[in-house]
């Protein structure tokens, strides 16, 4: 498709609602317009170069494959597409022995969406009712998607996902379990393809992180381009056939969804850190030099801080390349012990790299005068005068430093942008959990005895 074909296809009678009203006009509500352009740009720029386009869904099989993967810029449709289809990918070599068709399905699903050329939503969190207790022990079956009819020809599904990040403009939704399921909950270890215009399939939609409605984009750069629309998918009771489910009641395997999508997921979120950290480092020298503090020691220190984080987190994405598994069909996958200890790191030291800035750019991060008074005919140029510093830095061009300062830190947009990075993955227990599951504590004790010159075998020794 080119983006002209992207925009009509989502005329296709899904069930959209937004601020409490059905959508009509998908791609005219400005909740999804800024979204659903960001996304035809990129069909645009795929249909001008398909080879691009090949190179973006091909799995990579090297290591520079998997860097030069890592460095393309696409619209979070496009990416979200290629994390899901490297998550079946990923599932299914790993549940081959247990069931052999998802093989076969996840090849001919994948084959289907890159022939079609189909963006992707994914499906995991359920509402999970009441928290303490597990699927087949709530009170509301529903609470966690379950299958609620088996036929010969397929499944009926029946419950709800929640935080799809931009379920209404993409055509296809990927369901799979959220967790590990335990014998007698097989109704809950279901993995699957549905349209989003499928019959039963509804999705209510909230934009966090958005700018004030009316508000000037130089005022607010980084909402305009990022915030994106959270779709809570509701299941009614939707028919799905047997040649697009993946996994159907093997409880032992439903964590292999997860674990798999886990991987792409903050494998995709740790490139997007890496490159959002360069511009928090960029930003601090930026606003630094705009206030005449750059060869101030501790501005320079916390910059210097600034600049060891995001060097660190990359260094961490490299590593996970460069120790990538190989799956059986000869794709690369990312080291879970780097992707994991690398999300881990930059999710955790985020909220220190926003400090560092803030106290870098100083009280006007939040109190700036908008773009609009410094335009204003009876006050604007007095406005300008005064938000300059030397004569080299226009008071203009340090207002918006200001403003992007505070749209990336203290705005909605940079409260969304925390939280995603925060919770994407699974959440900072999730990262940490798999990155001790993968580190080689055995040979960590080892050196531990090793480098204190004695054995647990030497006569004498006690042992737990």
């Amino acid at each position: 498709m080119d983006g002209k074909a992207y925009v009509a296809s989502l005329d296709d009678g899904r069930s959209v609602y937004a601020r409490g009203e059905k959508v009509s006009d998908l791609a005219a509500h400005p909740d999804f317009a800024p979204n659903i352009e960001r996304t035809r740009h990129t069909y645009d720029r795929f249909e001008a170069d398909p080879a691009a386009r090949e190179a973006f869904f091909t799995p990579p099989t090297t290591v520079e494959g998997m860097r030069e993967h890592a460095s393309l810029h696409v619209d979070s449709a496009t990416h979200t597409t290629y994390s899901s289809l490297m998550t079946l990918l990923t599932a299914a070599d790993r549940i081959a022995e247990v069931r052999p068709s998802a093989s076969e399905a996840v090849q001919a699903y994948v084959r289907e969406v890159r022939a079609k050329d189909w963006r992707i939503a994914e499906c995991i969190t359920d509402a999970k009712g009441d928290r303490s207790k597990p699927p087949s022990q709530q009170d509301d079956k529903d609470a966690y998607l379950r299958v609620v009819e088996r036929r010969p020809d397929g499944v009926v599904i029946r419950g709800a996902k929640l935080h799809i990040s931009l379920a209404a403009s993409s055509h296809e939704l990927m369901v799979i379990p959220t967790k590990a399921m335990k014998p007698g909950e097989e109704d809950y270890a279901i993995a699957c393809a549905v349209p989003v215009n499928a019959p039963g399939v509804s999705i209510v939609n909230v934009l966090n992180g958005a700018p004030p409605e009316g508000s000037d984009p130089r005022d607010f750069p980084f909402a305009n381009q990022r915030a994106v629309p959270q779709g809570f998918v509701i299941f009614d009771d939707v028919f799905v056939p047997q040649e697009r489910i993946f996994l159907d009641g093997e409880v032992k395997q439903a964590a292999t969804f997860a674990h798999s999508l886990g991987l792409w997921v903050r494998t995709s979120s740790m490139i997007s850190m890496c490159d959002g950290f360069d511009v928090m480092v960029g930003l601090a020298q930026l606003i630094a030099e705009a206030n005449g503090l750059e060869r101030v020691e501790h501005i320079k220190t916390k910059i210097s801080e600034m600049v060891i984080h995001a060097t660190l987190l990359r260094a961490s994405l490299e590593a996970s390349m460069m120790h990538a598994a190989k799956l059986e069909s000869g794709v690369l996958a990312p080291s879970e012990i780097y992707t994991n200890a690398g999300k881990y790191h930059g999710a955790a030291n985020y909220m220190l790299m926003v400090r560092h800035l803030l106290d870098i750019a100083g009280g006007s991060a939040i109190t700036a005068p908008s773009m609009r008074d410094i335009e204003n005919e009876d006050i604007g140029h007095l406005v300008r005068k005064y938000m300059g510093t030397k004569q080299s830095i226009d008071g203009a061009y340090r207002t918006r430093l200001f403003h992007a300062v505070h749209d990336l830190t203290t705005s909605a947009q940079g409260g969304s942008k925390y939280a995603g990075l925060l919770l994407s993955g699974g959440g900072l227990y999730a990262q940490n959990i798999v990155t001790r599951m993968r580190y080689d504590m055995d040979r960590a004790k080892q050196m531990a005895f090793d480098a204190m010159g004695w054995s647990p075998d030497d006569p004498g020794a006690i042992r737990p």
